[in-house]
């Protein structure tokens, strides 16, 4: 047997809104036996004027990331793929798929905006209306939609989609997404249209500070139908002059502060809506996923709360929002407030949501009514309900996860019970931050895409789950939002930087720009993340080479440091810790200059697999006159450092920051720091990310094994001995005695802790990509002392890699399955030995000094 699983154009199954002028093709092979490579493929690209491409046979293994090569492709045009693939045992497979191109450029777009002559002073959403009649047979129609605000679009009644927080949340004025939807089955004889319009990220309550019309004052919409008749006529239906506008059942809704939905509102007559002056050369096609509901998941539990609140338990911290049935009097009021957790005494904690109100509200009409918010969202485990008593039908209750749908890639399980808690909390930290853009946290009134986070955790994620379009997405905004000096915001999309400021920027965070491409290049085996973010990449490091009058170190700035580390010895002693000492006891500028040398090393990587040759030597000269002023500045000529903290050490011999001399002399320190501290960690955002690494890179793997097994305070598996189900904020948010971290800064659903996961895949699992993309696999198992068996697997471009692993004593044996057109190497975890295996299954056996 030997077939094509599926093809993929540009990451997407039957691809729809497709404007990349040049598209890749990728596809999965699957096969019996062994040793299965493909030799040859063809690719036959298709429209309905003919043949737009075809490769003709190419003697080629490539099977990701294979350009387009044909005409130019043609606007909202459906294009049929068929490609036939050979490989190395005579066999030939065929697949076939297709794709469509969306509008291509903003340039054919023939609609312009509208807006609303609502008051100032009004609340409601406006809903844009539309009205007409079709007089022939529907053959295809095609929407093109797009807004100022976030919206909701239907047609006859029915959603033309499953999607949530469209056109997305971009650099609006620089960037704004438009996305595609297929309307053939909704159409009728007359047809009315109707979108509305909310606030969203575009112009409501958002960032720091209060601020409001971040983007803009004006919600405004801009739409196109394209109807093809089955005669081959088209008509073409935009927002214009015949559209009116009117308010609908959505009274209030803002991102931070929750949603009033009023099922007897009166809506206003329907008055014509106006033209709206505004640009349109910043819209482009969707570029990742959509924002979906993904899970559903049924109440647990009724509490009546020592203050008396009726609250309602889903067993999961989570972001999303509640729909439930109910049948009151007309007029009846529900509010539902969200809240995290309970607090020690049992009662409804929202205090850690700083300002965000959080709350939605229903209005009945008497009759059985449905509610579901659309333009808003919460990040809770519980709910308080008033209005339906104190035993309402816990039945009624759903929660709705949303997050971008990305498809799940990764799996790992192992035998310690609670490490799998850990993992589960993990990717629920990612479900509940990738909500569009990777932000901080889901529930109070921030949920921005802090860079720090994204660099630290984007390892993880990529294992987790195919993060290929989402980080595409965020890079291009932020190019878009990075200072012309270079400097890239703490934030992205940026809604601190004040307009005509400077953006601000740290290390660590704004080195996102050169560490999350790269990162995903080596995921996905995609060079285009390296060809359109080099620019950025260069801009980014340029601009630290421009810092400090070229010292070759970065001294100068104000940097988040070692972010919440516990290192402070005096708050780590009373388990509290200030704002003051927030950035940890590791030196700033150590960390920004190892940083600074971390990233260049990366672009000259990078600029060499661009071909860039001159950039390559450029950049690698800059490199080496970096890690020469660091050790001048922050290592003694007898190989210690400035800050011997966890972090300082970590960041020192990750980096090859120090000569190769004082290397075991740094490995002893680092061991010694975490004895002194009973064997625990006590890294920030920073270290904490790494450690892991360091020490099973450096001969301490039994050591990363105890931290990671760690159940006091801090540790990764303590928050889950305080019913964690998601990765918090910072290692105290719940403290021994039950107490709260300050409410301040005390998020229970953030992400960043998680980054062990990738340690917990490469590492113990022993998953790795030899190769970018994982074209060649390294299996390199990690027991450690108290696991004794691990199963996992990670979805690939290329397809599946599967490892599972046990130990009986000392005795050690894996079974290993490696995609087609891969191969692998496998490392035994006793002897070291490595050696080859192809594409199949594999059982691995090593009995203490023998090995087979």
């Amino acid at each position: 047997m030997f077939e094509i699983e599926k093809i993929l154009v540009e990451y997407r199954k039957n691809a729809m809104g497709i404007d990349v002028p040049i598209p890749r093709f990728s596809w999965k092979l699957d096969a019996d036996g062994r040793n299965v490579m493909q030799t040859a493929f063809r690719i036959l690209v298709l429209s309905g004027k003919g043949t737009a491409w075809d490769s003709g046979r190419i003697e080629s293994s490539c099977s990701i990331n294979v350009e387009y090569g044909g005409t130019d492709l043609e606007k909202m045009t459906i294009y049929h793929v068929k490609l036939t693939s050979w490989d190395n045992r005579g066999n030939m497979a065929e697949c076939e798929t297709t794709f469509e191109t969306g509008l291509m450029t903003y340039k054919n777009l023939k609609a312009g905006w509208i807006t609303h002559d609502l008051s100032p002073g009004e609340e409601a959403c406006p809903v844009f209306v539309r009205k007409f009649s079709l007089s022939r047979e529907v053959e295809s129609a095609r929407i093109y939609a797009t807004a100022l605000g976030i919206y909701d679009l239907y047609l006859n009644g029915e959603r033309v989609s499953d999607e949530y927080f469209s056109p997305g949340w971009t650099s609006y004025n620089k960037r704004l997404q438009y996305q595609a939807y297929d309307v053939t089955k909704l159409l009728k004889a007359d047809n009315e249209l109707r979108a509305t319009v909310a606030n969203g990220w575009y112009k409501g309550n958002f960032a720091f500070e209060g601020r409001r019309n971040i983007y803009g004052d004006t919600a405004a919409f801009l739409m196109e139908l394209h109807v093809t008749y089955s005669d081959g006529s088209k008509e073409l239906i935009t927002t214009d002059e015949n559209w009116g506008f009117t308010t609908g059942e959505v009274r209030y809704s803002e991102i931070y502060h929750g949603e009033t939905v009023d099922k007897i509102a009166v809506a206003t007559e329907i008055m014509p809506a106006r033209a709206y002056d505004h640009a349109t050369d910043m819209i482009i096609a969707a570029e990742a996923e959509p924002v979906r509901i993904t899970k559903r998941l049924p109440a647990i539990g009724l509490i009546n709360t020592p203050d008396n609140e009726t609250v309602i338990d889903f067993g999961q911290n989570l972001t999303g929002f509640v729909e439930f049935t109910a049948k009151r009097n007309k007029g009846d009021i529900i509010t539902i407030r969200h809240a995290e957790v309970l607090d020690k005494n049992g009662n409804f904690y929202t205090e850690n949501l700083r300002a965000a109100r959080a709350t939605d509200t229903f209005i009945c009409s008497g009759n059985e009514d449905f509610f579901r918010p659309r333009f808003t969202f919460h990040g809770f485990r519980y709910i308080s309900v008033e209005g339906l008593g104190k035993n309402p039908e816990i039945s009624d209750f759903t929660a709705c996860v949303l997050h971008t749908d990305m498809m799940q890639t990764g799996r790992f399980e192992c035998s310690d019970a609670m490490v799998n808690k850990l993992q589960a909390n993990i990717v629920w930290g990612q479900r509940g931050n990738f909500l569009d853009v990777p932000t901080d946290c889901p529930q109070r009134d921030e949920r921005l895409g802090w860079t720090g986070d994204a660099q630290v955790f984007a390892g993880t994620a990529a294992y987790n789950m195919n993060t290929a379009l989402f980080f595409g997405k965020w890079l291009r905004d932020l190019s878009a939002d990075q200072s012309a000096s270079g400097s890239v915001p703490y934030v992205i999309p940026d809604v601190i930087t004040k307009k005509g400021d400077e953006a601000r920027c740290s290390a660590a965070w704004g080195d996102a720009a050169v560490i999350v491409p790269w990162t995903m290049y080596w995921h996905y085996g995609d060079i285009r993340f390296l060809e359109m973010q080099y620019r950025s990449m260069t801009k980014w490091v340029d601009y630290l080479a421009g810092q400090d009058g070229g010292t070759y170190l970065w001294k100068s700035g104000t940097h988040f440091g070692d972010w919440l580390g516990l290192d402070m010895e005096q708050y780590f002693a009373q388990l509290k810790f200030s704002n003051e000492s927030a950035t940890g006891a590791t030196d700033k500028h150590f960390i920004a200059t190892a940083f600074f040398a971390y990233s260049t090393g990366i672009v000259a990587k990078t600029a060499g697999l661009l071909g860039r040759n001159q950039d390559e030597r450029k950049y690698g000269e800059l490199h080496e006159k970096i890690i020469g002023a660091f050790r001048n500045e922050f290592v003694t000529a007898g190989g210690r450092l400035v800050s011997e903290t966890q972090t300082g050490l970590i960041l020192a011999l990750l980096f090859n920051l120090v000569e190769e001399r004082h290397r075991k002399g740094l490995i002893e320190k680092l061991e010694e720091n975490i004895r002194r501290h009973n064997n625990h960690m006590v890294a920030g955002f920073v270290g904490a990310s790494y450690l892991s690494h360091v020490l099973s890179d450096n001969g301490l793997h039994e050591l990363a094994g105890k931290l990671l097994l760690q159940k006091d305070y801090p540790s990764w598996l303590y928050p889950i001995t305080k019913g964690a189900t998601t990765i918090w904020e910072r290692w105290n948010g719940i403290m021994p005695d039950g107490d709260f971290a300050t409410p301040a800064m005390n998020s229970f659903n953030h992400y960043a802790y998680g980054a062990i996961g990738d340690w917990m895949y490469r590492k113990l699992l022993g998953i790795n990509a030899a190769e970018p993309g994982y074209r060649e696999i390294m299996i390199s198992p990690m027991p450690m002392e108290g696991i004794d068996y691990a199963s996992g697997s990670l979805e690939t471009m290329y397809g599946n890699i599967l490892c599972e692993w046990k130990t009986h004593g000392d005795d050690f044996e894996a079974d290993v399955e490696i995609p087609v057109n891969c191969t692998a190497k496998f490392r035994f975890p006793g002897s070291g030995e490595t050696v080859r295996a192809g594409s199949g299954k594999h059982h691995f056996i090593e009995k203490k000094q023998a090995a087979r």
